[in-house]
């Protein structure tokens, strides 16, 4: 059986392919960041799924549907850890744990992840591809401070519903009554949802 890919890219089936795997699609690359299976309906239907896909670089989204046999050829991909390291200019430069490497990444690489990173930000993974950084990924939670969120409001109607708070990075989430000004809090940085006070 002649594969018309080369023994560097693998092919993958549909079904194979995990979150976080990068792939080829319409001659781009693309960083799968969710997938949902739907069940066939019916005999003899077939398992189909949808991938929820960013650009790698650039962070445009798609969303493609494939059957469970369609190949997709993964992209070889380094993982290194690092640390978010300071802004030059608008674009960001991580620190690579082992090496020191400086990862440069422009905003469009960066995408909303701008809103979880803060300074001396440790646990993220950069993405390379051919020695260029093309994308991040964040740590599970972050820890951000409250700057602005209304009072909690006072009296035997205390309802349970969340507000708004603006935090460090500039970002807007929803919180709990009871967080107030200054507070530190766990952000969680695939939802964008609180995930409670930080230590």
């Amino acid at each position: 059986s002649l594969s018309t890919h080369s023994s560097e890219e693998p092919a993958m089936r549909a079904s194979e392919i995990k979150k976080g795997n990068v792939v080829e699609y319409n001659s781009g690359v693309y960083q799968v960041r969710d997938i949902e299976r739907s069940s066939p309906q019916g005999r003899g239907g077939n398992v189909r799924f949808r991938f929820i896909m960013y650009s790698v670089p650039g962070g445009a989204k798609l969303d493609a549907s494939f059957d469970a046999d369609d190949n997709l050829v993964e992209v070889e991909l380094l993982r290194r850890q690092a640390t978010f390291s300071y802004k030059d200019g608008e674009a960001f430069v991580f620190m690579d744990d082992e090496d020191y490497t400086p990862y440069t990444l422009d905003p469009d690489a960066i995408g909303d992840a701008a809103g979880y990173i803060t300074d001396g930000l440790a646990g993220i993974y950069v993405q390379v591809i051919d020695e260029q950084p093309v994308a991040i990924q964040l740590p599970q939670h972050v820890t951000l401070e409250v700057v602005e969120t209304p009072p909690e409001l006072k009296g035997g109607t205390a309802t349970k519903r969340p507000k708004p708070a603006t935090l460090s990075t500039g970002i807007e989430i929803m919180v709990p009554e009871y967080i107030t000004t200054g507070e530190r809090i766990l952000v969680n940085t695939t939802t964008g949802e609180f995930g409670g006070r930080a230590d």
